[in-house]
């Protein structure tokens, strides 16, 4: 009798630990395919301010010519390398291979959120949410006449949208910094 008590004893356990696992598995799985937050985050964030832009100048978000108008004009004056990597992508560059703007303004005609008209050009290339911004570098903690040129370049770039015209040396580049750091702390 000992031993059958001992067998049962056993597949419970079995069974429970089995159970353990398969609750891990799941939730290992679930962890898994949660998107993740800065997924085609530029290309939310272009497909959002070309709707903004259209709504700002009373353009109807409907009239696809009239949107990819505004769409070429965003990616002409933008400055950022990553939205201007988007518009090449999409086909909004003069250099541009391909020609997927309308499939980026259509479904924007009939009012599709940003998400769904990014997962559509997703499906189309995928690079286009491969593209994310990069963190800014906080200037609170870095020691700026340490930092080479090229970074002084792409703080000044990519915080401030100033290419700092003029700038010959290094301590032009810190200069520049300061005062646009000072400048916005002011604003704020």
């Amino acid at each position: 009798a000992k031993p059958r008590a001992l067998n049962c004893d056993l597949s419970t356990s079995t069974m429970a630990l089995s159970m353990r696992l398969l609750v891990s598995f799941a939730l290992l799985a679930f962890v898994l395919a949660a998107k993740d937050p800065k997924e085609c985050e530029v290309c939310k964030k272009m497909v959002n301010k070309v709707a903004e832009t259209a709504k700002a100048e009373g353009v109807d978000i409907t009239d696809i010519d009239a949107t990819s108008k505004i769409l070429w004009k965003l990616c002409k004056d933008s400055k950022n390398h990553k939205e201007g990597r988007f518009c090449y992508y999409v086909g909004a560059t003069d250099d541009a291979a391909t020609g997927m703007v309308q499939a980026l303004t259509k479904p924007l005609s009939r009012h599709l959120p940003a998400e769904a008209v990014c997962s559509k050009l997703k499906k189309m290339d995928s690079q286009i949410c491969d593209l994310q911004y990069d963190e800014p570098i906080d200037l609170s903690k870095i020691d700026l006449p340490k930092q080479r040129v090229k970074v002084l370049k792409k703080i000044l770039s990519d915080q401030f949208n100033d290419a700092c015209k003029g700038c010959l040396e290094k301590s032009d580049f810190i200069k520049r910094i300061e005062e646009l750091s000072a400048a916005s702390k002011d604003e704020l």
